[in-house]
């Protein structure tokens, strides 16, 4: 199972991972094998020697991804001061793992070229000796980052979507046979939350044990159960928006233009994709008051660093009294749209 986690993980992030990388030695100096042997997995696979005739046939076979070519006399040249140049050819059909094996490979051949010119196998020694020791995350894995955060963006997409839409499709289908039931209209729109909510925890509940964990093979440092418990607190106040947006649309799509007004600005700010303390301090004074940025607050901490209840409580406070209020007011808009209806 950790093996096929691995493999689903590798096509799920956007990392350089195995990336496969032949070259072309015309050369055949000692500078030229050093540069073959200096691409280190996991990034690389060993690189292969091929022909230059070959190379089109393999990148468009996607047998290779990086093709690098070595001309001849490159290290002769190189140490006599002239300026040769080495052609590294690339597949871009990864986009994004071709911009950043371009930027290893120019570090590498550059690390090599400064051994060489300085006439020893080590590089400079900075006069510092900077140890970096990375936390949660050692090899920069942007799956762990994207997969746990995909499912706390979709928390706020569903709870919005599904409990706006259980009310306008009500009222476009004609299904208003609620008026007539001896129910309040809080207990109608409450009964919507917990309908709503309990189908989006399930979800989320499936999701990190099946997906997260088995599949993806993605650590979860904390507990699921108190992550669970917050999704439940900050889902009052995502169904709320939900019913507040259906009760002020007429039809799907004119909730359609909301949500993107709404709930697109609400998860760009949360902190999921961009870091709030590299957004303006006004704006990241502002953002206080928005359930979504505690949300994506809490869950990393319990996902990624394990925190416990007694680090996250404010988090759950916050987003309850948030919640708290918009229930309110979306109940109270509710009972207004229900007494047109029966008019």
């Amino acid at each position: 199972m950790a093996e096929r986690g691995d493999v689903l993980q590798r096509d799920a992030d956007m990392d350089l991972h195995n990336a496969s990388i032949g070259i072309i030695d015309e050369d055949h100096s000692v500078l030229s094998r050093r540069i073959s042997e200096a691409f280190p997995p996991p990034y690389f696979n060993p690189p292969q020697a091929i022909s230059e005739r070959n190379v089109d046939r393999l990148m468009n076979d996607g047998n290779i991804t990086f093709a690098i070519h070595i001309p001849p006399n490159f290290q002769r040249d190189l140490l006599g001061g002239r300026q040769p140049a080495i052609q590294v050819a690339i597949d871009a059909t990864a986009m994004m793992q071709a911009g950043i094996g371009a930027g290893y490979i120019y570090q590498i051949i550059s690390t090599e070229i400064a051994r060489t010119l300085a006439g020893n196998d080590t590089p400079s020694v900075s006069p510092v000796d900077l140890q970096v020791r990375i936390a949660f995350n050692p090899n920069l894995t942007a799956a762990w980052f994207t997969g746990l955060m995909e499912v706390v963006n979709n928390v706020t997409m569903l709870a919005l979507i599904l409990a706006g839409a259980a009310i306008i499709r009500e009222r476009e289908h004609g299904t208003d046979h609620l008026l007539v039931m001896p129910l309040t209209p809080f207990e109608t729109a409450v009964s919507k939350v917990w309908a709503n909510g309990f189908v989006i925890l399930v979800a989320v509940a499936v999701s990190m044990t099946i997906v997260i964990q088995a599949l993806l093979d993605i650590p979860v440092h904390g507990s699921i159960l108190l992550f669970l418990a917050g999704v439940t607190i900050y889902l009052f106040f995502a169904t709320a928006i939900g019913i507040f947006l259906g009760t002020v649309a007429r039809s799907m799509p004119q909730f359609g233009l909301l949500y993107m007004l709404v709930a697109i600005p609400m998860m760009i700010l949360s902190g999921s994709y961009t870091p709030p303390e590299s957004m303006p301090q006004f704006l990241r004074v502002v953002l206080q008051a928005s359930s979504p940025t505690h949300f994506v607050s809490f869950a990393q901490a319990i996902l990624f660093r394990g925190a416990g209840l007694s680090v996250v409580w404010p988090q759950f406070l916050v987003i309850g009294l948030i919640g708290g209020v918009f229930l309110g007011l979306a109940l109270f808009r509710f009972r207004r749209a229900t007494a047109q209806m029966a008019q």
